[in-house]
């Protein structure tokens, strides 16, 4: 257990490495400069997904794929997930004692007023706007993957982002949970149904559409039915397709 958790670490911290390079070489520099309105935004995708429907694997795996198919010299697709709350909080200033309470996928109202009398953080209210903010700065940086966070609803009209949303039967997410979380069933079970009813509560409520509006997406893949590998080639093909034709279709 404890070689899993270094193991973990490492892998963490080398994927927030990566995240803290792409914004040095990507956001920064573009800050204020007088050309920067001029360039054309950059190929962004996002994934939308069901608790345990392997979101996070496809990701890693889309983005390595995405990469592969750049010239030499291109910019570095790079995935945000988890990572996205640490850019929110060092884009609009905000102290990293708030990482563990920014708004989540599971967040209510009451926690929301109960928290904000305490002085704990800001509402959801206050920061789903600075979500946006950040979202919409990295879509149009390009070559990103956003993992979550209302992403594809926040970009939606944006011509050079890609949509994808992830499913899977419930008893293939309760295995891949209770292998990566360590959980029994019944806590799988309600980490999924905790997990799930959240994103689709935050969706609803900030965003005023159901998370399971298939209309929403350019590509639905079940991973129940298609292998993580697979599902992350379907999406890298028709992405690349999809950034190759512009902003047309």
């Amino acid at each position: 257990m404890q070689n899993g958790s270094v193991t973990g670490y490492s892998a963490g911290k080398h994927h927030l490495e990566q995240c803290q390079s792409y914004l040095r070489a990507e956001l920064r520099p573009q800050r204020g400069h007088p050309a920067a309105a001029a360039q054309p935004p950059g190929p962004a995708l996002t994934i939308c997904h069901q608790t345990g429907a392997g979101a996070h694997e496809v990701a890693a795996l889309v983005a390595g794929l995405l990469q592969a198919a750049e010239a030499a010299g291109a910019s570095k697709w790079t995935v945000f997930d988890r990572e996205l709350v640490a850019r929110v909080l060092e884009e609009h200033h905000l102290p990293q004692s708030l990482a563990e309470r920014l708004p989540e996928d599971r967040r209510t109202w009451i926690q929301d007023l109960m928290e904000e009398l305490v002085g704990l953080r800001p509402t959801s209210w206050e920061m789903v706007p600075k979500i946006m903010e950040t979202v919409l700065h990295l879509a149009n940086s390009g070559h990103v993957v956003l993992v979550g966070r209302g992403a594809n609803l926040i970009t939606a009209r944006m011509p050079n982002v890609f949509h994808v949303r992830l499913i899977s039967p419930l008893a293939e997410r309760m295995a891949r949970i209770e292998r990566l979380e360590h959980l029994a069933p019944d806590a799988a079970a309600e980490f999924i149904a905790h997990g799930d009813r959240g994103r689709e509560r935050f969706v609803k409520t900030h965003f005023h559409v159901q998370v399971e509006d298939e209309l929403l997406y350019h590509l639905v893949i079940n991973t129940g039915r298609i292998p993580i590998p697979d599902a992350a080639q379907l999406i890298a093909d028709a992405a690349l397709r999809r950034f190759r034709a512009g902003a047309a279709g």
